[in-house]
């Protein structure tokens, strides 16, 4: 099916953006903490696991370590969150969508 000339122009143009806006996220990298800074995760615009540190203090609390390393992990998600909503709006604030589309 063949698209009208305004239309193929549009959807190459969001394919291109979308593009940019894949090339935006992969760069994004965010460091979190819990516990004070005994547990510190840093994680990429994916949301991969980069980096754990841990203060050997809090190796002796098994249970508090380990829901130090969730609670961290989630702030670090959250600010991937929050990061990729900010790139995003900035691109697509110029398209003209309703806001909250995105």
């Amino acid at each position: 099916m063949k698209l009208p000339g305004n239309m193929q122009n549009m959807m190459k143009q969001a394919q291109a953006m979308q593009e940019k806006m894949q090339a935006e996220v992969a760069l994004i990298r965010v460091e979190a903490g819990a516990g004070g800074g005994m547990v510190t995760i840093k994680m990429d615009g994916h949301k991969n696991v980069l980096g754990c540190k841990i203060d050997p203090e809090a190796a002796g609390d098994v249970e508090m370590l380990q829901d130090m390393v969730v609670a961290a992990c989630n702030e670090a998600v959250k600010k991937v969150d929050d990061e990729t909503k900010q790139k995003m709006g900035g691109m697509l604030g110029g398209m003209g969508l309703p806001p909250g589309l995105f």
